[in-house]
């Protein structure tokens, strides 16, 4: 018998494959063993997922006529509390399951009022996991009940309940609120909720829904300038999607008077889209289903986008003013500068994955493409203005597009994949397996060559960029793709941009690094330089974000120093303890160097701190809300300056900025 074979007899690839080897996970095990098959991720994305799920369901109590006020509150001890005014959950004895409605929601996977469609026409959570998987990724969750008169509560940790369910008082009000303290043990990251993230996604569920009222309260302690305070935030919408688009704009300069709004609820699929042309040269489009930012899009996406042009189009022709152009008029021309929101109610959604991010529904289209095709063609008519600025915006980015095309098959002539034609200043990697390579984008010569010296070659690519890139938000299309060092960062990183469909639609497939570094000085001349390079890569690689490539590096800011002891610290609470720990109470004795820019560490200090993956630090970037960083990028980038003035001081403790 080979020593292979006698290996798997002894047990270490085990034979005996029978039915004792097949595991059954009982209740909510299955979420625990594997949470990011159900919320996405365990990281910070994952943990606001949870408030999500459970705010949904008082959305969804919202949408079905019950509900018109929902609070949110993060606990002093990082807990949540959701709370709602709408019908309560049944708690009532569930004869299949031998237990109250309530502990079979919280405790059995897609049980819930979803699948009956006399109870919620529409809703959010379409696969009745929601609330139930908050419980199992918990470690303790307490749910009260006001409903029929009196007051219910029940205990649960981990899943199972605790306690049973109680009568715990009496009340004339009616609703439902679910407390939950996220489980370290699932959540290894972080269990500390962001009031900026959760605010912005409450502003959007405001803006979606007119009429409710939702209310964000932090009650964990923030001291600025020597006091303390808690934060608040409420959000109530009377006109919905038109105070979006007006929220979503307020940096720009609109090109039309009004918001052209449209509203259709006689069909099956409800349809209520916003939208407004601006003097940008960007396209900003966000499509909803139930409240689900379907960020991939969709059958609603296509719908509008069809109608759009063919709508445009047809007026732009019988108005004449085509009769000069000398090439034809994409898709992409009719949606440079426009800003829409485009949300639909759909009673039995079909979405790819628990992750919900692209709709399927075939009858959507239709339904959006005639709801925007007739409410478009009343409003070109009636409004001769502001349609004859459309038309013109959509020639001049025809225009534009015209030559930008010739600018970007510049662009992709060289073949990167080969490795020929690559960018001049590029230090590349000897690996040539994608997965394990990264590159560093580095602002300056200098710094590049020190980072180019201090780099693992085997993997490590160094692009060094001159000076400060092109600002996307402020250029016609054609200016970036001639702009030299953005033309360096394409061809470097081996992708291409464009179709005849979608001049702005990225192609991956020949991406040559995994993680795509933004490294820049830690003063403000640096954090401006990676802004810039951040916009460009939101604007025109929103995909490399959305999978994860793009990091930023995060340099020390000090090097704390007594004799030989040295220590790295990157903010300011690390610089005191280390001038306290080192200098045993006699600052004199401590050196401390502030490092303004790469270019004063050497090579060995640049690797140690900055690029070494044992010992660095970095910061991916993520896409929290497309609607948020499009109003964030468009506000920082873009002309006016009161907004942005009022966005540093408002965020001036996280900055740092140079005496």
């Amino acid at each position: 018998m080979s020593e292979k074979a006698q290996e798997i007899k002894n047990g270490n690839g085990s034979t005996n494959y029978s039915a004792n080897n097949i595991q059954v996970l009982e209740g909510l095990e299955a979420v625990r063993m594997r949470p990011a098959m159900y919320i996405g991720d365990t990281g910070n994305k994952g943990l606001h997922h949870l408030v999500y799920e459970v705010v949904d369901n008082s959305i969804d109590e919202a949408l079905a006529g019950y509900c018109n006020r929902i609070d949110i509150v993060i606990n002093e001890d990082g807990s949540i509390t959701i709370s709602d005014n709408g019908r309560g959950i049944p708690v009532d004895f569930h004869e299949k399951e031998k237990k109250s409605a309530l502990e079979v929601v919280l405790t059995v996977l897609h049980a819930g009022g979803k699948f009956d469609k006399d109870t919620y026409k529409v809703s959010g959570g379409l696969h009745g996991v929601g609330v139930s998987c908050v419980n199992a990724l918990s470690a303790k969750l307490i749910a009260e009940v006001k409903r029929d008169g009196k007051i219910y509560r029940q205990e649960f940790s981990r899943g199972k309940p605790l306690t049973e369910l109680q009568t715990i008082g009496s009340t004339e009000e009616s609703g439902t609120t679910i407390t939950f303290l996220p489980d370290n043990q699932i959540f290894t990251q972080t269990t500390v909720f962001n009031f900026e993230i959760l605010e912005s996604r409450i502003r959007e569920l405001a803006f979606l829904n007119k009429g409710i009222k939702l209310t964000l309260t932090d009650k964990r302690e923030l001291i600025e300038n020597g006091s303390s305070h808690y934060r608040y935030a409420e959000f109530y919408s009377e006109e919905g999607l038109k105070e979006f688009i007006k929220f979503l704009d307020q940096n720009r300069e609109a090109l039309t008077e009004k918001v052209i709004y449209i509203e259709n609820d006689k069909g099956e699929v409800p349809v209520e889209i916003a939208m407004q042309y601006n003097t940008s040269f960007s396209e900003n489009v966000h499509s909803y289903v139930n409240n689900i930012n379907t960020i991939e899009g969709g059958t609603h996406l296509t719908g509008f986008r069809s109608a759009l042009t063919r709508t445009l189009k047809k007026y732009a022709e019988e108005s004449g003013m085509l009769s000069k152009l000398k090439f034809d008029i994409s898709g992409d021309d009719f949606r440079e500068g426009l800003t829409a929101v485009i949300s639909v109610k759909v009673a039995e959604p079909q979405f790819e994955g628990q992750t919900k991010t692209k709709l399927g529904n075939p009858e959507v289209r239709l339904a959006v493409d005639q709801a925007v095709s007739e409410a478009l063609s009343n409003y070109l008519e009636e409004n001769p203005k502001d349609a004859k600025n459309i038309v013109q915006k959509v020639i001049l980015a025809a225009q534009a597009r015209h030559a930008a095309r010739k600018a970007r098959e510049l662009v992709q002539r060289k073949t990167v994949l080969s490795g020929s034609g690559l960018p001049g200043k590029l230090a590349d990697c000897s690996e040539k397996d994608p997965s394990v390579s990264e590159i560093f984008l580095v602002e300056g010569d200098s710094a590049g060559g020190t980072a180019k010296q201090g780099r693992d070659r085997r993997f490590q690519a160094i692009l060094p960029l001159r000076g400060k890139i092109l600002n996307v938000e402020k250029a016609m299309q054609h200016k970036i793709f001639e702009n030299e060092e953005i033309k360096n960062i394409f061809t470097a990183l081996g992708v291409t941009i464009g179709t005849e469909e979608d001049s702005k639609a990225l192609n991956l497939s020949g991406l040559r690094y995994n993680k795509v570094i933004i490294m820049t000085d830690a003063d403000v001349d640096g954090s401006h330089i990676a802004t810039l390079i951040m916009t460009f890569f939101f604007r025109y690689m929103t995909d490399l974000i959305n999978e994860g490539h793009l990091y930023i590096a995060t340099p020390p800011l000090y090097l704390v120093k007594k004799g030989k002891e040295e220590r790295y610290c990157w903010n300011e609470e690390e610089r005191q303890k280390a001038v306290e720990e080192l200098g045993k109470g006699r600052d004199s004795s401590v050196h401390v160097q502030r490092y303004k820019g790469l270019g004063e560490m050497n090579a060995e200090q640049l690797w140690t701190t900055t690029m070494n993956p044992e010992t660095r630090i970095l910061r991916q970037v993520t896409i929290e809300s497309a609607a948020e960083a499009d109003r964030i990028f468009s506000m920082l980038m873009g002309d006016e300056v009161p907004p942005r003035r009022e966005f540093i001081e408002k965020h001036a403790k996280y900055a740092n900025i140079d005496a």
